[in-house]
């Protein structure tokens, strides 16, 4: 389906730039945050639901090489402290 929308010149500038930033068509960009709405709506509620959406989402045991998740959380913190 195609829809036809007016945009103010400001809000086009900035969907374009924000767009660009991640190598998106501008439509592509607008489709994603469409579509984001719907995932916000259906976020886990409890940590069950949480646990089955990130196993899912093949997070969890997805980094078979770290055996000790608090030095691999620790290693993280680090490469995060050093991002910034």
């Amino acid at each position: 389906m195609s829809i036809m929308i007016e945009l103010p010149p400001e809000l086009e500038q900035k969907l374009s730039t924000e767009a660009s930033q991640l190598n998106l068509s501008l439509s592509d960009y607008i489709l994603r945050i469409l579509l984001s709405e719907e995932i916000v709506k259906n976020l886990p509620k409890t940590g069950a639901e949480l646990v089955n959406y990130w196993q899912n989402e093949g997070v969890i045991n997805s980094c078979p090489d770290i055996t000790d998740m608090g030095v691999g959380a620790q290693k993280l913190l680090i490469i995060q402290r050093f991002e910034l």
